[in-house]
């Protein structure tokens, strides 16, 4: 819940830091790209910090060295993050963080199948996960210039 409350909180700040007059987010997609971009430092620290253990264990059991995973997708996280607030390279991280949640995708199904907690609660149920991939993806798309 915590990705989505950054997204959508980040998203509106930086919409009304732009219709203060700062050009750089006088638009709602410059905006959004602002928020997308917390969002992905969000869960990129994630990767290295106490809900560590709970990603690896994400990993699909079929995949191998799930902590070398989760720590690759992290730094492409932070990596993608930073390259959406550059205007030279906004749409090759953009597009690349769409990719990067699709494949990701399959470690939320088996967190989800699998019953495991993440961060002390059960996963997010499929159905409601789905719909917030899908949202997340929405929003990486619509970001890209």
């Amino acid at each position: 819940m915590a990705p989505t409350v950054c997204l959508f909180v980040t998203w509106l700040v930086a919409r009304l830091v732009g219709l203060l007059g700062v050009e750089a987010v006088d638009d709602w997609q410059s905006s959004l790209r602002v928020g997308v971009a917390a969002m992905f430092v969000l869960t990129g620290l994630a990767h290295f910090g106490p809900l560590r253990r709970d990603m690896i264990a994400m990993v699909p059991p079929r995949l191998p060295r799930a902590p070398l995973l989760v720590t690759v997708t992290g730094v492409l996280e932070l990596a993608g993050a930073v390259g959406l607030l550059v205007p030279a390279t906004s749409t090759a991280a953009g597009i690349c963080l769409a990719l990067l949640l699709v494949v990701m995708f399959p470690a939320n199904v088996h967190a989800a199948r699998s019953g495991g907690e993440f961060g002390g609660r059960p996963a997010t149920p499929l159905a409601v996960r789905t719909v917030l991939q899908l949202v997340f993806l929405a929003a990486v798309v619509a970001s890209i210039r």
